[in-house]
């Protein structure tokens, strides 16, 4: 279907690949993987045509149709949210439009005399319109909207006034309605909740045709992904599995180049040993010769590449009472929207809630509340005593000042710390190199995460209240902050939708729902899960 044949590729001084090559078959379910800049976003502007190979040939069958979704959405306005969805899918969305063109036409008196004209290419529009399911087109893609957490009234409403997040889903509807031959799909969960997600694993799992993607949700691409490709070191190597297969595989033969590369390293250190030992005597010059010989023979094996793992030992949090939050007989509403009415709940010391609800129910609402971003209506919330609260919220990157970088901004917040311990921290939240003296204000907003999670846990409060701390984080930063939260002794509140987040850190499940009285879990998400038979609340009908 498509064949990348020992493509080369080079941006400035780096090499992205040398001599690299890849084939995308029908059906095909793909997971790209790599490490930050390695090429991963170069591979679909290169199949899209965007971006052409330095050396070698992208081949793609004729016919093969390929929707496109990437973070970069472009401008959406003046028109409805269905409409936008509807309008790019395909050559049906060019008949549409020719369609509305044709209608408005015919209410134009200074066209009047082409009236026959215009009927008659409105009929032949008309039929290929029906011909490519055009007719079938708005519900479908409302059917995609509302899967993608689209309430029916805000589908009608204009399209400019959404969000980015929101516009990124009403950009991933369109490529979806297309129903191409292939789907590239770059970080298509960055911008969704838990509900949305589900419903797209779905959705992709039913999908007929091929499909590459990026992603930094684990678990969505081990469900999905039946095939990995990793970029690393100018290379693609394939993989037959899911991305759980992929790490295992991957940890087998990292290991076995490294016993090769031992082996052969002590060879080598033997035999110059002798030639070291005996080249100035002459009894002994053949022996030597045949060994130089050999050596210069000999292929080399490469040292394995091995990943950084940096690891920082955090302090421990400071001991707080047991009662850590409690709220008492809490009202809160938006208009006449109530979130919460007489609402009572104790959260105690070493707990880890994780609060569900589909979007609008009162998630961040309520970690609004303990942090006192905004107050109860009614009631009472109380934080107990000695309890050092941390809250992140995406808000909260606003603090960060922008024209310090990286480094600066660390060494302002902690000037008594070693640079070695900083560099470190640096380090372990993604910032190497270079990257420590970046600007705050050219961040992306993944990088901007993580320098606020660094701030925040370098110094660790007892109360940790996070907001989607995942978002836009990668895999492997995602891991190291589970594996540090994990041993992690203080109170924590969270909101997730990563599902390897949830199931690793939680011990207590607090579901809330718009109009309807929260509901606890004894245990963590795994129990929340067997217990309700459902990985998400599910929206209403």
């Amino acid at each position: 279907m498509i064949r990348l044949d020992d493509i080369a590729k080079q941006h400035g001084r780096q090499i992205l690949y040398m001599d690299a090559s890849c084939s995308i078959n029908r059906g095909e379910k793909i997971g790209l993987v790599g490490p930050n800049g390695s090429g991963k976003t170069t591979i679909f502007r290169l199949i899209v045509k965007e971006e052409a190979p330095d050396a070698g040939t992208v081949s793609i069958d004729r016919g093969v149709s390929i929707g496109y979704f990437s973070q970069d959405v472009g401008e959406m306005s003046g028109q409805t949210v269905v409409a936008a969805a509807m309008d790019g899918a395909g050559p049906v969305s060019t008949v549409a439009a020719e369609l509305r063109e044709l209608e408005g036409a015919f209410s134009d008196p200074s066209r009047a005399d082409e009236m026959d004209a215009l009927i008659a290419r409105f009929g032949e529009v008309q039929a290929r319109f029906e011909e490519l399911g055009g007719y079938a087109l708005e519900s479908q893609a409302r059917e995609i909207l509302a899967g993608l957490g689209f309430a029916q009234d805000v589908m009608d409403g204009d399209v400019g006034a959404l969000s980015g997040g929101w516009k990124m889903r009403v950009a991933l509807a369109r490529i979806l309605l297309m129903r191409p031959n292939l789907l590239l799909l770059d970080e298509p969960t960055n911008h969704l909740d838990l509900e949305s997600i589900l419903w797209l694993e779905g959705y992709l799992k039913n999908f007929e045709g091929a499909l590459v993607m990026t992603c930094h949700d684990r678990e969505f691409m081990n469900r999905l992904c039946g095939k990995i490709l990793e970029i690393d070191g100018g290379e693609l190597t394939t993989y037959s599995g899911n991305y759980e297969y992929y790490e295992r595989e991957r940890a087998i033969r990292e290991r076995q180049q490294e016993a090769q590369f031992d082996r052969q390293q002590a060879m080598l250190a033997k035999e110059e040993a002798f030639i070291a030992r005996f080249k100035a005597r002459a009894s002994h010059a053949a022996q030597v010769q045949s060994r130089v010989k050999k050596l210069d023979k000999i292929e080399r094996v490469e040292p394995p590449r091995r990943r950084k793992t940096l690891r920082f030992d955090f302090r421990d949090p400071p001991r707080s009472g047991e009662d850590v939050v409690r709220f008492e007989n809490v009202k809160k509403q938006y208009g006449h929207r109530v979130i919460y009415e007489s609402f009572d709940l104790l959260v105690r010391r070493r707990e880890r809630w994780c609060v569900m609800g589909v979007n609008g129910a009162g998630k961040s609402t309520l970690l609004k509340l303990i942090a006192g971003a905004i107050e109860a209506d009614a009631g009472r919330v109380a934080v107990g005593a000695s309890v050092k609260m941390g809250y992140f919220a995406q808000h909260a990157m606003d603090v960060l000042f922008p024209d310090q970088s990286v480094w600066e901004t660390l060494v302002s917040t902690f000037p008594l710390a070693s640079v070695g311990s900083l560099k470190t921290l640096a380090g372990v939240f993604g910032f190497s190199g270079d990257d420590i003296e970046k600007p705050v204000r050219i961040l992306s907003g993944g990088e901007k995460a993580r320098l606020v999670l660094a701030k925040m846990l370098y110094d660790p409060p007892n109360l940790l209240v996070l907001d989607e701390p995942t978002n836009h984080l990668d895999i492997a930063t995602k891991e190291m902050l589970i594996e540090m939260l994990s041993k992690f002794e203080g109170t924590m509140l969270f909101v997730s939708h990563d599902r390897q987040f949830l199931a690793a850190l939680s011990n207590r499940v607090l579901e809330v729902g718009e109009g309807g009285a929260p509901h606890v879990y004894g245990g963590g998400y795994t129990e929340y899960v067997a217990v309700t038979g459902h990985e998400a609340p599910t929206r209403a009908a």
